[in-house]
């Protein structure tokens, strides 16, 4: 009679990682749910983490990126700049973004009421021996900005903001190739499926398209 291996029997009784997790891409912010965010960070005079969110609609990079901004990167003097770019950690390749006026207007109040300096990072760490604050720490702040808006925290995170305005920009253009570029994907194909558009729609598109 042979009894069962019990590393095997352990690892079939191992609960799967993504067990009670909701998979897939996370979906962006409706704009009624992206001024709701920004007029409560208004209102609670977070001048801090309205600059972050703000950043995090207008430039939509990685939080990896977005988190290890330095002042220079956004900072032309004591005025913020109207379009910067970054070298995706990622990819290693460039990308612009824009900065508009709200934007520009939080992230120079954040940097004056903090004191930030040129080669300072734009988000500090408040932990010590951390320079900016982690993913970690901005995904908690996400979180925290869905929640105050009754929304489901478990169906939304950092790549919400990163998508809401490059799914803004496609639905108003039908361009991929703009919100590509926008995104810094290497690829359409990826832009595609970030976007969650099926491929025989962009296949309808593409055909539809004389050149």
């Amino acid at each position: 009679m042979t009894t069962a291996n019990p590393s095997r029997q352990q690892a079939t009784e191992r609960a799967p990682w993504n067990k009670g997790h909701l998979i897939g891409p996370k979906p962006p912010l409706k704009l009624p749910e992206v001024w709701g965010i920004r007029i409560r960070l208004q209102l609670d005079k977070n001048t801090r983490q309205l600059a972050l969110f703000n950043l995090a609609i207008d430039s939509k990079l990685r939080g990896c990126d977005l988190v290890s901004l330095q002042v220079r990167d956004v900072m032309h003097g004591a005025k913020a700049v109207k379009r910067a770019a970054v070298i995706q950690q990622k990819t290693g390749r460039p990308v612009q973004f824009e900065l508009t006026p709200n934007t520009r207007r939080a992230v120079e109040e954040w940097i004056d009421a903090a004191g930030l300096q040129s080669s300072d990072y734009l988000f500090p760490s408040r932990i010590h021996g951390s320079p900016h604050i982690s993913t970690r720490q901005y995904a908690r702040i996400v979180k925290s900005w869905v929640t105050q808006l009754g929304l489901d925290p478990a169906e939304y995170g950092t790549h919400s903001l990163r998508r809401t305005k490059a799914t803004l920009v496609y639905r108003r253009t039908r361009n991929l190739r703009a919100v590509q570029l926008l995104l810094g994907h290497t690829k359409l194909e990826s832009t595609v499926r970030y976007l969650g558009i099926e491929v025989d729609d962009a296949l309808e598109m593409s055909e539809q398209t004389e050149v």
